[in-house]
């Protein structure tokens, strides 16, 4: 079993090395076409029509852009939450109230992340939410996500899944990063459908 998963970590890490590589390459006016792009797509979901509450992110650097979808479904009067960082590697949440409302947060030398100023709401603010989008690096035909491997998701996933939460879990992605297989551990769970700028793809019917 741990010959396997060492596997798996290798083939997760070869995996991002050349996505992250491909992304590291990306203009600024490639990164602001998706962001517009993936706004339109996303906004088309029925899972983001009729949602209350989205639990999304601030995207950074080559990620595809995600400022765009936030201030739409903030005009929408949807109440958006946004993640802060914890020291173990958790994730806070507080509300979206329009750029203004960020704060740029330094984490240990390691990163520098937009995170919401507001209240916090605390790790468990995440399951009143109707739609997650997720961050990752790729996602495979049968809806498992490659994420950057800090582990902040797969506990947000498992705090929805130990409530009984059932959200539409949603990555946004790059065209080139939907991709034949992604190695998966026995704590992945699978999204339900991911965005790219050409389209959607879904990986469970909508209801």
């Amino acid at each position: 079993m741990s010959h396997l998963r060492s596997e798996e970590d290798s083939g997760k890490r070869s995996l991002r090395r050349g996505i992250l590589m491909v992304r590291n390459r990306l203009t600024a006016d490639d990164v602001r076409e998706t962001e517009a792009a993936l706004a339109v797509r996303a906004l088309e979901l029925p899972e983001l029509a009729r949602a209350r509450t989205v639990a999304a992110y601030v995207s950074v650097g080559s990620e595809p852009g995600t400022r765009a979808l936030l201030d739409a479904l903030h005009a929408r009067g949807v109440q958006v939450l946004l993640p802060a960082l914890l020291a173990d590697n958790d994730l806070d949440w507080g509300t979206y109230a329009g750029p203004d409302s960020l704060v740029s947060v330094r984490h240990g030398g390691r990163m520098t992340l937009l995170e919401p100023s507001g209240r916090r709401l605390g790790p468990e603010g995440v399951l009143g939410a109707d739609a997650v989008l997720l961050p990752g690096l790729a996602v495979d035909g049968r809806g498992m996500r490659l994420g950057r491997g800090g582990g902040s998701y797969d506990r947000v996933l498992a705090r929805l899944e130990r409530a009984g939460a059932d959200p539409a879990l949603v990555v946004l992605l790059h065209d080139c990063e939907v991709v034949g297989h992604v190695p998966e551990e026995p704590h992945d769970r699978p999204v339900h459908a991911a965005v790219t700028p050409s389209g959607v793809h879904r990986f469970r019917r909508v209801p």
